[in-house]
């Protein structure tokens, strides 16, 4: 195609320079790490001096950085966020809301770090090894000179431009329950199919990335098995609730109070505590709506969820905005 002089052809990139061939594209390198936090809960959100993170020391490059690493084929990244961090810190990650992720070339090659802000659950266990040899808690100014590397500065700056302390409200789609048409007793006792039982196994690791929240289940049985194994594996508190049960009638008819909904599901939002809710397809887009609108955020035009995803609403303790959104499948 001939350039025209009044309109010069730009080739551009989500990436720095160089990082693809003329017109192409490289797959990225994909790690995924976290910013581990502490400080006093009274403090940290309205001064981000207040908040200590954690950095690791690479004895192999001799270099400061973020504890974060490559994901494993077929891992998911929520997994892979709380494994590395676990490896090279020595401390279990909660994660809580993510930041932006980093860009950059690796060798020549495009490498992408998907990050999320986390606090620690339980007492470190962290032992010097070949790979990360010291750890060190730092405030944010000492650790931002400390750092190494300019896209972990960069990292830091986002994390302390938004809140330290936020709370998920995680909604999620039943898994796959098999053919409606041709389950003949109540379709509220309409149970989980193969793969939708193998899903729910895998659930409940992806979800623990975030702790043990409580469980707030449409009362068919096909929500609660899908959020089952996540609560025997942490001991979550499990309820139903009524106003996010829906209920097929007859052949194609799904009967459900989008009001009664809503009106759950905000009340969720004000209680400010970390929730998972599984619910129907039907109801995602009503409920996703919902807590958009309260907190005032823009409405993306795709609500909706696969049988077995879910949508993560991070909300700032302080002020309950929206910190972050993030959605997923449970397979990769």
């Amino acid at each position: 195609m001939a350039e025209n002089p009044e309109h010069p052809i730009t080739i551009t990139s989500a990436f720095p320079p160089r990082d693809t061939a003329p017109s192409g594209y490289l797959e990225p390198i994909r790690s995924a790490g976290a910013v581990l936090w502490r400080g006093d809960p009274a403090t940290v959100d309205t001064d981000p001096a207040a908040r200590e993170v954690l950095l690791v020391h690479r004895p192999d490059r001799d270099d400061w950085s973020l504890p974060k690493g490559k994901v494993k084929n077929r891992e998911h990244l929520l997994c892979a966020a709380v494994r590395e961090v676990t490896e090279e810190a020595g401390l279990a990650p909660v994660l809580g809301h993510r930041i932006p992720p980093q860009r950059y070339l690796k060798e020549g090659w495009p490498k992408q770090v998907e990050w999320w802000a986390a606090t620690a659950a339980g007492e470190s266990a962290f032992e010097p090894n070949d790979e990360v040899d010291r750890v060190e808690w730092l405030p944010l100014d000492k650790a931002r000179q400390r750092l190494t590397y300019g896209h972990d500065v960069q990292v830091l700056d986002n994390f302390a431009s938004g809140p330290a302390r936020t709370f998920p409200l995680v909604l999620v789609r039943h898994a796959a329950a098999g053919d409606k048409s041709t389950w003949d007793d109540d379709d509220l006792l309409r149970p989980l199919d193969a793969a939708g039982r193998a899903d729910a196994q895998e659930l409940a690791q992806v979800l623990s990335a975030f702790g043990a929240p409580r469980v707030v289940s449409s009362a068919a049985a096909r929500c609660t098995e899908t959020v089952l194994p996540f609560t025997v594996a942490t001991g979550a508190d499990l309820r139903t609730e009524r106003a996010f049960t829906a209920q097929t009638v007859g052949a194609d008819t799904t009967v459900f109070d989008r009001d009664a909904a809503a009106e759950a599901f905000a009340g969720l939002l004000e209680e400010g505590r970390p929730t998972v809710v599984c619910t129907h397809g039907e109801l995602v887009p009503v409920l996703m709506r919902e807590a958009l609108g309260l907190l005032g955020a823009p409405v993306t035009q795709q609500l909706s969820l696969r049988k077995g995803a879910f949508w993560v609403l991070h909300v700032a303790h302080a002020d309950r905005a929206l910190a972050a959104v993030e959605r997923h499948a449970v397979r990769v």
